[in-house]
């Protein structure tokens, strides 16, 4: 087991505010490329900045779980450090290409995955079927407070498409 144990982090919803792009998603034509193209122009959500800045300064090792697309790496390395969030090697983990298997099926293997040889403390994702799913396993999972509400359309593109 590692020394510092991990808090895993869910990004869009969490620590990021995604509501100006979750238009790109309503309706039957989705716009992936605008909705993925405008991720860099997130605004952070200070709540759960905040959060992540105590959990790190408590010892904590910060893990981002997200369901973005492994193709937005550099845009999200690039926000986590425009926002002055904790990061550090292997910190963030993205959805592989061509991976559309469901939020909470993707994100609980990874979180299978680590728990292999790290403790686990808790995993702050806005998407209640993947805290779900990962309870159900036996981990702590929690909504945050500070979460957004997702449009109907972010709901099925992470819970039956795979897409996010």
């Amino acid at each position: 087991m590692t020394e510092r144990p991990l808090l895993i982090v869910d990004i869009d919803g969490v620590i990021a505010d995604v509501t100006h792009r979750q238009h790109h998603l309503a309706g039957p034509r989705r716009d992936w490329d605008a909705f993925f193209g405008a991720a860099g122009h997130d605004p952070v959500l200070e709540a759960g900045a905040d959060a992540v800045r105590q959990a790190d300064a408590d010892g904590n090792r910060i893990v981002y779980l997200t369901g973005r697309p492994e193709r937005l790496r550099r845009v999200t390395e690039s926000w986590l450090a425009q926002h002055e969030l904790p990061v550090a090697p292997d910190c963030l983990i993205m959805r592989p290409h061509r991976d559309w298997r469901p939020a909470p099926d993707f994100k609980l293997q990874v979180v299978l995955d680590l728990a292999q040889s790290h403790t686990v403390v808790n995993l702050w994702d806005d998407d209640a079927a993947v805290v779900d799913a990962v309870q159900a396993a036996g981990f702590p999972a929690t909504v945050p407070e500070w979460t957004q509400p997702r449009n109907a359309g972010l709901i099925e593109a992470q819970d039956r498409l795979g897409r996010t």
